[in-house]
């Protein structure tokens, strides 16, 4: 029985998904909006949205734990520079999936995953 069994697997080993996550948030901070699949960005939304908080709270530990998830120390620097005041006033949800079709080579559901 699978009670409570949190996150999706994706089909790879645990170091290459973590590797995997890390990257889709690098990538969604720096450009705010990637396109990728319906599983991908739904397991990504949490990890981006926890960063964007870190960024709210603003101090040096927090800082220091987005350092230590997130690979791009400019990407760093504008999560709490620019991202972090964006999203002051807002009590989360700093995330939008929009469904955009299907992967022409497996028929995957595409989703665009932006900053809103």
């Amino acid at each position: 029985m699978a009670h409570q069994v949190d996150g999706r697997k994706l089909g790879r080993p645990t170091d290459h998904r973590l590797a995997l996550f890390r990257n889709q948030v690098t990538d969604l901070l720096r450009y705010e909006r990637i396109v990728t699949t319906e599983a991908k960005a739904k397991e990504v939304r949490g990890l981006a949205e926890r960063m964007i908080t870190l960024a709210k709270r603003g101090d040096l530990a927090s800082r220091r734990r987005a350092l230590a998830f997130i690979y791009d120390k400019k990407v760093v620097r504008k999560l709490f520079d620019e991202l972090g005041p964006r999203y002051a006033s807002r009590p989360g949800g700093y995330t939008r999936i929009t469904k955009v079709g299907r992967r022409q080579g497996d028929g995957a559901h595409l989703v665009l995953l932006e900053l809103v």
